[in-house]
């Protein structure tokens, strides 16, 4: 009469994944850096969706952010040069059953990787693009790159970077078939935390431009943000990002910005005397080109074979 009650259950998942599950290498990163903390949060939010590590991948292209596969517990690819978003891509396209990461620089995806990123945005295939800006190549020690704030001074310009530098989220939003933008500073976890996880929920190719401390070689870039918070415009709606309390009280303006809304990103994006924080725009109809890509996967040697005839048939004279 005392035992427990007939219609009582107890949920136990048949696999239980820890942080520690999705963790790989020792990262080792300079001290103060700030990839640490995207590193950190990418762990938490695998870890809150439960996905199963194998089947989730890691991939990037060469710079201090694209040693990311390596401190990730999950399968990783390190490519080649710019070149980490058509491997995602070539990944995708034949698994798209997998979770996929890319971890990419200011240099990997702006400069070499420029072309690349252009037509993966237009592709829109399911994945989370995390782009490290810190305004610097810190691999290669200390040369500009596109993102180098005009008069910043490096190796390759001593006297101060001589162009205006590149906007990446003008840039990103003039794409056709971009389907989610958004930047974040890592030096503030709650909104690093909900913004990646927001990007990993949205089905199609999650942008997002990383404002990330490299305290050897680009101080300059991030400390002033960093002690300035009214620099930033922080970017709400019932539709975005969901906002702690706690975050809206560090960056003194909040604003209210329909994500459905591309003048309104545009507009935002276009600032320079308020940056934005959060979600700038989302579109989820937009085509997702591995629905396209995979159409014929899994079919049989003979069928490939069976429909290449077919198809060449249409030009029998």
């Amino acid at each position: 009469m005392f035992g427990i009650k007939a219609d009582w259950s107890l949920d136990v998942f048949e696999r239980y994944f820890t942080l520690g599950d999705y963790s790989g290498g020792e990262a080792r990163w300079c001290p103060g850096c700030g990839d640490f903390a995207v590193l950190n949060t990418v762990h938490r939010v695998l870890r809150d969706a439960q996905l199963p590590p194998e089947k989730s991948v890691a991939v990037s292209g060469i710079g201090c952010s694209s040693r990311l596969p390596h401190y990730m517990g999950t399968y990783g690819l390190h490519g080649l040069h710019g070149r980490a978003l058509p491997l995602a891509n070539g990944v995708k396209a034949h698994r798209p059953d997998l979770d996929l990461w890319v971890a990419t620089g200011d240099g990997d995806c702006f400069s070499i990787g420029a072309g690349p990123w252009i037509h993966s945005v237009r592709l829109n295939m399911d994945m989370v693009v995390l782009v490290f800006d810190n305004a610097i190549y810190g691999l290669t020690k200390n040369q500009t790159s596109p993102t180098s704030p005009q008069g910043m001074k490096t190796n390759t310009h001593p006297a101060g970077a001589p162009l205006p530098e590149l906007n990446p989220l003008t840039v990103t939003l003039g794409i056709t078939n971009c389907s989610f933008v958004a930047q974040v500073v890592d030096w503030n976890p709650p909104l690093l935390y909900q913004t990646i996880k927001a990007a990993h929920q949205h089905r199609g190719t999650s942008f997002i431009r990383i404002l990330q401390r490299c305290p050897v070689f680009s101080e300059s870039f991030c400390k002033p943000l960093q002690d300035n918070p009214d620099k930033f415009v922080l970017l709400e709606h019932e539709n975005g990002i969901t906002l702690d309390d706690s975050v809206k009280r560090v960056f003194g303006q909040v604003e209210q910005h329909d994500p459905a809304d591309w003048l309104g990103a545009m507009k935002y994006a276009r600032d320079e005397e308020q940056l934005p924080l959060g979600l700038l725009y989302r579109d989820p109809d937009a085509v997702v080109y591995e629905d396209i890509a995979t159409k014929d996967l899994g079919k049989s040697d003979e069928e490939k074979i069976a429909a290449i005839n077919k198809a060449m048939d249409a030009f029998a004279i």
